[in-house]
């Protein structure tokens, strides 16, 4: 699987949120470049360890931009967090019960889910009247 390479189409103008993505990524193509996968690895679980934790400031951040800046589809955008919580917590669950496909799981879902987020759904709030400022 290919690295994603952050760019500038990558940017929301939110330089706060802008740096949480890049970690975010950053985390993301560390499990990319991983050699060695599989559930019960240190790998599988740091990562959905830092993945959860890391998500959690993430949204947290994001969200109270959007609740400052008056963002009209809050509640569907958060909805979407939502939905990224169960979803990881679901893997979580998994790797307990040592199902092999894990590993392949997360990192589809991972990248698929942070790529389509980043650029569909947070592209939306982009140019907010108070994003210049944070």
């Amino acid at each position: 699987m290919k690295k994603i390479i952050w760019d500038e189409s990558f940017s929301v103008g939110v330089p706060i949120l802008d740096a949480q993505h890049i970690e975010i990524i950053r985390l993301i193509n560390k499990l990319i470049e991983a050699k060695y996968l599989e559930t019960n690895s240190e790998t599988i679980s740091e990562t959905l360890t830092s993945m959860t934790n890391y998500a959690i400031l993430h949204f947290k951040t994001e969200e109270d931009f959007m609740i400052e800046n008056k963002y009209p589809d809050f509640v569907a955008h958060k909805k979407e967090h939502t939905l990224y919580r169960k979803k990881t917590l679901s893997f979580c669950l998994d790797t307990m019960v040592n199902k092999h496909t894990v590993p392949q799981e997360i990192l589809t879902f991972l990248k698929d889910w942070w790529v389509h987020h980043i650029l569909e759904s947070d592209m939306k709030y982009k140019g907010l009247s108070n994003s210049a400022e944070n």
